[in-house]
């Protein structure tokens, strides 16, 4: 008899309700399990899931506890805090640690063997740290990285050309926010190089880059899509693709970076990350890929030296 397949979605905000709802409608598991910090929302999340299941089969959904985590295939973590009045993003990002320090905590009690899924901002920060939390191996801690960013990026590109954005290949690569950066360098279309001006490269990078502020200040949180992009990663592991998706993964001599978390095309299957894909760029892409990795290693140390202070 087949292990049956098992996604925790711990954190059931707008990100984890939906992604759960995604991973449901799509049929990706035999097992899925909310948990929050608040149960009730969970267990309505649950409830009205289950009320659909005559119209999507038999995937068995409920509210849990951090037990059911055991033999779990991918725990997915979107909880976190949002910003208070005052607070300084590194205030903020120390709470949030805090808060990720006792969900892996909880988590390593009942599984050490399955993959964590980061998907609270700032990703490349909170995935860092949950690896060090856990010290599980690198390749089973995985953060969404720019791979929301680079379907925005293709897409864009796609409605410029009108073309399919799934026959675009482009990369976002580095931090997922504003220091992350485009590979204009390796992006074609079937091999073809895009016949884009300067000044539409530069509009299309800047609307992929700021495209969450324009959804936040429109509707208040992004969800769709970064719940699809959760997705795909869930896919290529459960069907052990060996798929390329622009994950968040930890960087060893990378372009001569190490000791980060960037988002970069990286080869996904059952083990988690493969292998990371060295890629050849431009020099002035290697140096806005450090930058945006010095960035990432100022947050770190400035989250450090708080936790010291």
């Amino acid at each position: 008899m087949m292990k049956k397949t098992k996604i925790v979605v711990i954190g059931v905000g707008a990100v984890g309700s939906t992604t759960a709802y995604t991973l449901l409608l799509r049929h990706r598991m035999d097992e899925l399990v909310l948990i929050d910090a608040n149960p009730d929302k969970a267990v309505g999340d649950a409830l009205d899931m289950n009320h659909g299941m005559p119209f999507v089969g038999r995937t068995k959904v409920w509210a849990g506890t951090y037990e059911d985590c055991r033999d779990a295939d991918i725990m997915i973590i979107s909880a976190g805090s949002a910003q208070k009045p005052g607070e300084t993003r590194v205030e903020l990002l120390k709470r949030n640690i805090g808060i990720y320090d006792s969900i892996i905590s909880e988590i390593s009690k009942y599984n050490q063997d399955g993959i964590l899924l980061i998907a609270t901002n700032p990703v490349d920060i909170m995935s860092y740290f949950s690896w060090k939390k856990s010290s599980w191996p690198v390749e089973r801690v995985i953060g969404s990285g720019t791979l929301l960013d680079s379907a925005r990026f293709r897409y864009l590109i796609g409605q410029q050309l009108n073309i399919d954005p799934r026959s675009v290949h482009a990369h976002i690569v580095g931090e997922h926010g504003d220091s992350e950066l485009p590979l204009w360098s390796l992006a074609n279309i079937a091999g073809t190089d895009l016949d884009l001006g300067e000044d539409v490269k530069e509009d299309i990078f800047t609307n992929t880059r700021d495209a969450a502020y324009q959804i936040i200040n429109t509707k208040g949180a992004t969800y769709y899509a970064i719940a699809l992009a959760l997705d795909r990663i869930c896919t290529a592991i459960l069907r052990d693709e060996g798929a390329v998706l622009n994950i968040s993964t930890l960087l060893t001599d990378y372009h001569g970076i190490s000791d980060v978390y960037l988002g970069v095309p990286s080869v996904v299957d059952r083990s988690g990350v493969r292998e990371v894909l060295q890629l050849d760029i431009s020099p002035q892409e290697e140096e806005l890929l450090r930058q945006s990795a010095n960035k990432m290693k100022e947050l770190i140390r400035s989250v450090k030296q708080a936790e010291v202070e």
